[in-house]
């Protein structure tokens, strides 16, 4: 006679929640590189904040618009490239290396159109978009000077567009395929060239010259090339460790089929990443309007807040290739239960970076060469980034599950048309309509956060996402296309 012993809560807690050995193995093996990666990146960017602001808040303020602009861009390419990233994880789990290698062809050209869209709208906009930032409460003069600063970072910023993209698409492969020390190698030399020439170009040391906020934006694209490079040729040069390389360039053939299933997954996603972007560059410009020194607030507030967040921002990563290896390998339940963990082990460690950020935000500010009101308002702004950490985690970690299983339309929604239907509308009536302080209005706003990150839950919890895309319909083509590389 069998005997059964009903599990406990804990149990069960533990088995929905906590995961095993095996699951942390696996997510720190994938998250620990893109970790180290984005945690140096975001040093240099605050390393680079520093110097650019030690020339005058005016000239940080100038940079901070124009890299709103930029962040466009960037979400732009990852949005446009995500569709064939989805086929790609479920392809990489499905060892079907042709398909993989078709998923890279699409990224390449779609990255390509995107990069002449973004160059010709940037070069011919530029002042006009960053003057949309300079509406607030302040010094003209002032404002004058960030619109020249904010142009001449810009306008050579553009140079480095593509190899950012072409980066982007080879990187992003590779992660899929279980590799991500390549691009965390490429990132921190990309990162060290920049911090190097941004101390010899922005303040003319060693002989070189004194060239401000254009020799940040130099350093900047000289950073962009290197990284393409190394990621680029040693991908190549090891052909028989990353087989989906070898005669990727013979030709550029794409089975109809599979270009119209990643068009149908991935214009959706390229339209929410654009959208999504444009939200948050929209919300910026809204709280701007309440003075030039909450700009200036906002930017370092950001740019620190970023290095506090490298943690959830990475934990997507780990998301979209181990849930979608799951769903591949024709295991929606694994896929499923995973969430879960990715959820629960990112919310705690989220409490623990919130609290760091919440003590430190006022000591960290003394970095900055600005004025005290600017540094009060950053620490206020970072406190409040830190106590919705958390939540920002659990939508985060939503979207790339979602995202993973094909369901693209469904992020659309809770993503970008969450943004402009709730969160634009809902901040623009609080900061034009209300007379409450920016310190107390900044919280209040972000109240859309935990909304969000609730419907991700409900969401989430459907498990209706947990489709496998690829499992049904294998490549028809040779697996390997030559052995030449």
């Amino acid at each position: 006679m069998q005997v059964t012993i009903a599990a406990t809560p804990w149990c069960r807690f533990k088995d929905k929640f906590i995961g095993d050995r095996r699951f942390y193995r696996a997510v720190l093996a994938l998250i620990v590189p893109v970790i180290i990666q984005n945690t140096v990146s975001n040093v240099v960017n605050l390393l680079d904040n520093v110097m650019v602001g030690a020339l005058g808040t005016a000239h940080m303020s100038g940079v901070a618009i124009a890299n709103q602009l930029i962040f466009v861009f960037n979400l732009a390419i990852f949005g446009a490239i995500s569709g064939a990233a989805i086929y790609g994880a479920q392809f990489a789990g499905a060892k079907d290396w042709d398909g993989f290698r078709q998923t890279f062809r699409v990224r390449l050209l779609v990255s390509l159109v995107i990069t002449i869209l973004g160059v010709f709208i940037l070069s011919q906009l530029s002042g006009t978009l960053i003057s949309f930032y300079l509406q607030g409460e302040g010094d003209r003069a002032d404002a004058a000077s960030m619109l020249l600063y904010g142009r001449q970072y810009l306008l050579i910023m553009l140079w480095g567009l593509l190899p950012f993209a072409l980066t982007q698409c080879y990187s992003g492969v590779l992660r899929e395929a279980g590799e991500t020390f390549l691009p965390m190698v490429a990132s921190l030399s990309a990162v060290l060239v920049n911090l190097t020439f941004n101390y010899l170009l922005i303040y003319g040391k060693l002989g070189f010259p004194a060239l401000k906020v254009q020799g940040a934006a130099i350093a900047t694209v000289l950073s962009r090339f290197v990284e393409l490079a190394i990621v680029a040729v040693f991908s190549h040069a090891n052909c028989r460790k990353y087989p989906f390389m070898t005669g990727v360039y013979r030709h550029f053939r794409i089975q109809k089929g599979l270009a119209k299933d990643i068009a149908i997954k991935g214009i959706p996603l390229f339209a929410n990443e654009f959208l999504w972007s444009l939200g948050m560059i929209t919300i910026t410009q809204i709280f701007s309007t309440r003075g030039l020194v909450v700009m200036a607030g906002l930017n370092i507030a950001s740019t620190i807040g970023n290095l506090f967040n490298v943690f959830f921002l990475s934990m997507g990563t780990a998301v979209a290739v181990m849930t979608g290896q799951a769903l591949g390998a024709n295991d929606p339940e694994l896929a499923k239960k995973q969430i879960w963990q990715f959820l629960f082990f990112s919310v705690c460690i989220c409490l623990v970076l919130g609290t760091a950020l919440a003590l430190s935000a006022g000591p960290i500010t003394l970095i900055y060469n600005t004025e005290p009101e600017v540094r009060h308002l950053a620490a206020g702004f970072m406190r409040v980034n830190a106590m919705y950490m958390a939540f920002h985690a659990i939508a985060h970690n939503c979207y790339f599950a979602l995202r993973s299983g094909g369901k693209t339309f469904i992020t659309m929604l809770f993503d970008s048309v969450y943004t402009w239907v709730v969160v634009v509308p809902y901040t623009y009536f609080m900061v034009n309509f209300t007379t409450i302080g920016i310190q107390a209005l900044y919280p209040l706003c972000h109240l859309t956060d935990l909304v969000k990150a609730l419907l991700g839950i409900g969401v989430v919890s459907m498990g209706f996402w947990a489709r496998n895309l690829v499992g049904q319909e294998p490549s028809q083509t040779p697996a390997v296309e030559g052995e030449d590389g």
